[in-house]
């Protein structure tokens, strides 16, 4: 068997405790099989982790530390690993932004804004400023660079299965110039199907629903348990709680069967995009 590829520690802060982590399971003998065990993960998780490219989330820095006897080295390290790996990103969504990377499903819920995975940058551009009208531009540039990156995950080899809901106002209100509306739409048709993703639209005729609070994110993963994560303004929160994240899935159901079907979705998103470019759009 080949041996292990050494790992740069000093590449970045996950990198060197991923490292590190590496070192104390070898040093008591340990496999990542054995390491893992009795926790929710998988070994490919702790495979990732130890490579630097993912972050050890705080229910299994706490199983390492017991397992390992590292009176809670890794729990300790675990805020400074997730700041490095911001990039560009508000604080609070950091770790959503990592996760999509490894998931196997994601479900978006957008009563207001068009979801992050499907923005352009003129629209990232729009709503960033919207929300912080005195940042600097290089904050803001920062941000829309950061939000348009995050589509490449539709490029690997494994992209997610993608199912978005969105209000029908979400397509409605006029957030840009009318061209630059209708670049975006055409945007979301084009990302829609290229991506075999499903999205729907929740008419504006739809009467009350259960997800009438507020962004929500349900993401599956082959080698963790779900999450879901729901946002405000300026602050945003994961929870892993199993029965809660059951409730949020049953939510989801019930949302979907609501929504217009994806054929008459994205034949109303298109509309749309035609009605902007003609100078047609609804009041």
């Amino acid at each position: 068997m080949a041996a292990p590829k050494d790992i740069d520690g000093s590449a970045s802060v996950p990198a060197f405790y991923g490292k590190e982590l590496r070192w104390k399971r070898e040093a008591a003998g340990l496999t990542l099989q054995a390491l893992v065990e009795g926790s929710f993960y998988g070994v490919s998780y702790l495979s990732e982790i130890e490579r630097g490219q993912r972050r050890m989330p705080l229910d299994l820095a706490r199983h390492v530390d017991r397992v390992l006897g590292t009176d809670g080295f890794f729990e300790r390290r675990c805020d400074d690993a997730r700041k490095a790996r911001q990039f560009g990103h508000a604080e609070y969504f950091a770790d959503v932004a990592e996760m999509e990377q490894f998931a196997e499903t994601i479900e978006d819920w957008a009563p207001m804004l068009v979801p992050g995975l499907l923005q352009t940058a003129a629209y990232a551009r729009a709503i960033t400023r919207a929300a912080m009208p005195r940042a600097s531009d290089d904050w803001v540039e920062e941000k829309v660079a950061a939000r348009v990156k995050r589509a490449k995950l539709f490029e690997g080899e494994k992209p997610p299965e993608f199912w978005a809901i969105l209000d029908e106002s979400v397509i409605r209100r006029r957030v840009l110039p009318a061209g630059q509306m209708a670049e975006l739409l055409e945007h979301i048709a084009t990302t829609t199907k290229a991506t075999r993703a499903i999205l729907q639209i929740l008419p504006e005729t739809a009467a009350a629903h259960p997800f009438m609070m507020g962004m929500t994110r349900s993401m599956t993963f082959p080698d963790a348990p779900t999450v879901v994560y729901v946002e405000a303004l300026h602050s945003g929160q994961l929870i892993d709680y199993p029965a809660l994240v059951k409730q949020y899935g049953q939510s989801y159901d019930r949302l979907r069967a609501a929504a217009l079907p994806p054929e008459a979705s994205l034949a109303m998103i298109e509309a749309a995009a035609e009605e902007y470019r003609n100078g047609k759009q609804r009041a």
